[in-house]
Formats: structure tokens, C-alpha cells, sequence
């Protein structure tokens, strides 16, 4: 009983802990909509035996599918891209540097057959690597495998895994260039770091680095020809190969190497303080390398001064805002304590990181993408707030849609008693204060997640402020507000009676804490309201009404129209047997 007792117990543990671990916000999953409810909730469920599971497992392989737009995809591609890599760099110095090849012989033949290994799971990976088809993912592994044979990548595949080094059996070990064509898998790195880019949060940063990466491949590669150049026409035969590997100071691995960089990086950067060449077949090579040079010079100016200019672009169009400020207070003569307080404000928006126009920024997607976006930056205050608490998931997303971003500095009133009421307000962040008509007494604080002005623009029957604002509000320090019209409110809640419901009984329940309601003229106007219903549902009424009997005048014209058209159909054909029994009768009686 006892080990009975510690196993429910410890079931019971697992599926609690495990429940609580799958449970997602419940303010996100009201919004987000039952897919991803239903996907939360079967995640959990346990297989009832062991074969079962099993069958599933190899029903799951036999239908295993690579999503290219998934993590374990793009994770796989980090993977591949360290062997394209390795080949890149170091089969060329393995071919050029024969005691580079020699001394490491054991360690070159593992790592060329494990990254042949890895290469041969890629084509595998690729086989089975889904496509978009009419926006869904296709798995059917015939189309996949004709989708991926039929390309010139597929050729290319199967060119850098051809076994090119059983020559080695031949040649012996020590000619690397025979593993040259694993050069063709080249794709595979750019692929991933054209991913990389587009994932990682500071792109520029990356293109920096990975132009950077090009150009130590372009003279590494530079470099290894130049060797090879050297060794086919003789070490120190003249003063612009390299010097004789018999003198001590050049004889050995890792200076032959680091002279060759030296010498590449000096010719392609163009800075030219090299020994000039001597026979034509040099001078044609050193041509090469400063075409090649030029190019990489422009390429590097042109890129790192994009990259420049798209880092500093938001500071830029951000200080033209303040100058052009700067030279209007300047040009109308405001004054300077005004000035002070302007110019306090931009530096609050770009010290605090909100200088950017979030609506710019996101314009270019969907609705539903910008809704869900502002939801999750903004989760916890809208969390706080009463009126989305129980709002409807159509609802949330037309009013965040809606909202906009307002900074106030210190000491600005947000609303005074008595303004006509055209928006409310919800607070982000900061500090508001109630005060008294005096500007210093307060009445109460408000703080992150509460909002303020629904009263006066919800128009609540009764009221003895009408569309006026009921109290004065001003800003503690800087406080950052979400503004939602008086307009876009009534939009939106147009088609959700009863958010609007909500929102009028909260605004009633505070005029009346507040004795700004007039009960008498409150139920007066309900009474109103019942007749203007009634008056619409007989419009209503009538428009149905209206509608059916059109409906019935159109059908009974159409079925006119059709006993018209048989009657004259059959007039004819009577017509035309009275034709044919009479010319039958004249030529009978003229035959008698």
C-alpha cells in the first residue's frame, strides 16, 4: 500500500508539474485563439503502452519532415557550415603547403572523413526539407525529393561527395587537391548566414564580420597561390618569389605561411611595398591581385559606410526633428525656460529609447501581426487594465491597433475639469496625480495600468458633466500614456455591445461615487433608449419585411415571364400544325 501510495503520488507530482509547465498566459491565450489552446493541451497527453508509442515513433519517422523555417533547420545549417568552412580554408593550404599536409596526415583524415559524413547527411536532410505550396508545408516525400533533384544544387551535392580520394591508393596521401570538389557545397554556408543575418538582433554588426570573414578568405587563398606560384618556378630564383626554404630564417611551416599572408594582404590592399616582379608570368598575377584589390577596396568602403549610415540613421532623422524645433522656437522667439523644457523632452525620448515611431516601423505588416506585437511589448500594462481584462479577442486587437503613444514631461496637465472630453488615456509608465483645481492638492495617484477619461467620451446618459472631464490630472515626472480617441473608441466598440456594457457601468458607478450622476434623468433617458430600440427593431422589421416581398415580387415576375414564353412557344407550334394539316388537305383534294 505504501509503494502504491508513493507511486500516485509521484504520477500525480509529474502531471502537476508538467500542467504547470505547458500552461501559457492566460491574457495571451484569450487573444491567440484556440489553435494554440488546443496544441497546449494535447502537448500533455500520455500514450496508453509502450507499443502504441513505438508505432508512433515510427509512423513520426516515416513522416519526419524538415520545416526550413524552424530552429532545429536553421540549427543544422550552423552545423554544416563549420565542414564547408574547414574544406574553404584548409584544403587550399593543404595543397599548397606539403609539410602543412605531411605533419598532421592522421588529423587531416579524420576530419575530412567526419565532415564527409556530414555532408552526406545534408543530402539526406535536404531529401527530406519541406517547401511552401499555396501557403502550407508540403510532406509528401516523393514531391520533396523531385523538388530538390531537379535543381542545380542537387548536381552540385552529389559532385563534392564523389570519392575523388580513393586516388589517394595511386598517388599516395599527401595530394589534397584531390579533395577539391568538396568545394561545391558552398551553398549551405551562405544559406546559413544569410539566416544568421536576418534572425540576429544586431545585423549590422554581422555584415561587418562576415565581409570581414570574405576578405581573410580572399587573402588566405591569395596567399596559398602565391606559394604554389613560388614553388612551380623555384624558391628564390628571383627577388619576387619566396626566398630559398634552404636558408634557416624561411625553411620552416610557420614562417613560409605568415611571409605569404604578409605578402597578400600588401598586394590586395593596394598598399604596394612588395619586391616587383620579374618574369611575365608574375607580372600578370601581381595585375590580378590589384584588379582584385581595387575591388576589395571599394567593396569594403561601400559596405562599412552603408553600414555606418544605417546605424546612425536613427539618430540622424532624430536630431534634424530637434534642429528644426531649435530654428522655430529660435525664428518665433519663445522663450527660454520653453526652450528648456522642449528640448529636456527629446532627450527624455532618446535617452529612454522611444524616440523611435512604432507605427512607421510596422506599418508594412498585417493587422494581426502589428496587434500581436504591440500586445506582447506591451503585456504587462495591458494585463493591468481593467476595461481589456474581459474585452473580447476582436475587441483587444482593434483597440491596441488604435492606441497611441504620448509622452508628457513634468507638471503637464494631462486633462483639466471641465475640457470637452475627445480621448482616454491608458498609463504605461510613470506617475499622475488627481489634484484639486489649485494644481498642488491631490486627491489620489495614479500608476502603470490604470486609465482615466472614458467618462467623458463614453457619453454615459445622465451625467451632469455631459462630455466634460470630471477632474484635473497632472504628470509627476515623465509619463508615458496610451491615447485612444473619442472616435476610434466608439469604432470599435460599435460591434461589441457588450464591452460597451462594461465600460458604461464602470463609468456609472464612478459618477455616482462621485454624485455627478442624475439618477431621474439616467432612468428617463433608458426609457428613451428602450423606445429608440424599439423604434429600430420595427425598422428592422420593416426592412426584412421589405426585403421578402421583393424577393416574392421578383420570383412571381420570373415565373410570369416563363408562362409567357411556354404560351408562345406553343402558340407557334399550333401555328405550324394548322400550316401542315392544311397544305396536307390541298394536296389531296388535288390529287382527287
Amino acid at each position: 500500500r505504501i509503494v502504491r501510495l508513493v507511486i500516485v503520488l509521484r504520477d500525480w507530482a509529474s502531471r502537476s508539474l508538467h500542467e504547470e509547465q505547458q500552461r501559457p498566459d492566460p491574457f495571451l491565450e484569450r487573444f491567440q485563439g484556440p489553435e494554440l489552446q488546443t496544441v497546449a493541451a494535447g502537448a500533455g497527453d500520455d500514450l496508453e503502452d509502450e507499443e502504441t508509442e513505438e508505432e508512433n515513433k515510427k509512423r513520426k519517422w516515416q513522416i519526419f519532415v524538415v520545416d526550413p523555417a524552424g530552429d532545429w533547420y536553421y540549427r543544422w545549417l550552423a552545423v554544416i557550415a563549420v565542414p564547408v568552412l574547414y574544406n574553404w580554408c584548409l584544403l587550399v593550404a593543404r595543397a599548397c603547403f606539403s609539410d602543412l599536409q605531411k605533419t598532421y596526415v592522421v588529423l587531416w583524415l579524420v576530419l575530412d572523413y567526419v565532415s564527409d559524413a556530414i555532408y552526406i547527411g545534408d543530402i539526406v536532410i535536404r531529401l527530406r526539407t519541406g517547401f511552401l505550396e499555396q501557403g502550407l508545408l508540403v510532406k509528401d516525400l516523393k514531391k520533396l525529393r523531385d523538388n530538390y533533384i531537379h535543381t542545380l544544387q542537387f548536381k552540385l551535392d552529389v559532385l563534392s561527395i564523389l570519392p575523388t580520394d580513393l586516388a589517394y591508393f595511386a598517388v599516395g596521401l599527401h595530394r589534397a587537391e584531390l579533395r577539391f570538389n568538396r568545394l561545391l557545397h558552398f551553398s549551405r554556408m551562405f544559406e546559413f548566414f544569410d539566416r544568421t543575418e536576418t534572425r540576429t538582433s544586431h545585423p549590422n554588426v554581422f555584415r561587418i564580420s562576415n565581409l570581414v570573414l570574405y576578405i581573410l578568405v580572399i587573402i588566405h587563398w591569395n596567399a596559398c597561390i602565391y606559394y604554389a606560384i613560388s614553388k612551380a618556378i623555384g624558391f628564390g630564383e628571383d627577388t619576387w618569389v619566396y626566398p630559398n626554404i634552404t636558408d634557416p630564417e624561411y625553411g620552416y611551416l610557420t614562417r613560409e605561411y605568415v611571409y605569404c599572408l604578409y605578402w597578400s594582404t600588401l598586394t590586395l590592399t593596394t598598399i604596394g611595398e612588395t619586391p616587383p616582379p620579374v618574369r611575365d608570368e608574375e607580372y600578370l598575377f601581381v595585375i590580378f591581385d590589384f584588379l582584385i584589390g581595387v575591388l576589395i577596396f571599394a567593396t569594403i568602403v561601400g559596405n562599412v559606410g552603408s553600414m555606418i549610415s544605417n546605424m546612425n540613421a536613427t539618430r540622424a532623422e532624430f536630431q534634424a526633428k530637434i534642429d528644426a524645433i531649435k530654428h522655430y522656437m529660435q525664428f518665433r522667439k519663445v522663450s527660454k525656460d520653453m526652450e528648456t523644457k522642449v528640448i529636456k523632452w527629446f532627450d527624455y525620448m532618446w535617452t529612454n529609447k522611444k524616440a523611435v515611431d512604432e507605427r512607421e516601423v510596422l506599418k508594412n505588416l498585417p493587422d494581426k501581426l502589428r496587434a500581436e506585437i504591440a500586445i506582447n511589448v506591451h503585456l504587462e500594462t495591458l494585463k493591468k487594465v481593467r476595461i481589456f481584462q474581459d474585452c473580447e479577442a476582436g475587441l483587444l486587437v482593434e483597440l491596441v491597433l488604435k492606441l497611441r503613444p504620448q509622452v508628457f514631461s513634468p507638471g503637464d496637465y494631462i486633462c483639466r475639469k471641465g475640457d470637452i472630453g475627445k480621448e482616454m488615456y491608458i498609463i504605461k509608465e510613470g506617475k499622475l496625480a488627481v489634484v484639486a483645481d489649485d494644481g498642488i492638492t491631490q486627491y489620489a495617484l495614479l500608476t502603470a495600468g490604470g486609465c482615466f477619461g472614458e467618462i467623458s467620451i463614453l457619453n454615459i446618459k445622465g451625467s451632469k458633466m455631459g462630455n466634460r472631464r470630471t477632474a484635473n490630472i497632472r504628470s509627476l515626472g515623465y509619463s508615458d500614456l496610451f491615447c485612444l480617441s473619442k472616435e476610434d473608441l466608439m469604432e470599435a466598440v460599435t460591434e461589441y455591445p457588450d464591452a460597451k456594457k462594461v465600460l458604461e457601468e464602470r463609468g456609472r458607478e464612478i459618477l455616482i461615487k462621485e454624485g455627478l450622476l442624475d439618477e431621474s434623468a439616467a432612468e428617463a433617458s433608458t426609457e428613451e433608449e428602450s423606445m429608440e430600440q424599439r423604434l429600430d427593431r420595427l425598422a428592422l422589421n420593416l426592412d426584412t419585411l421589405h426585403t421578402r416581398f421583393g424577393r416574392l415580387l421578383t420570383e412571381y415576375n420570373d415565373a410570369q415571364m416563363k408562362l409567357k414564353q411556354r404560351i408562345t412557344v406553343l402558340e407557334s407550334q399550333m401555328r405550324q400544325q394548322d400550316l401542315e394539316d392544311f397544305f396536307s388537305d390541298g394536296s389531296d383534294s388535288l390529287l382527287e
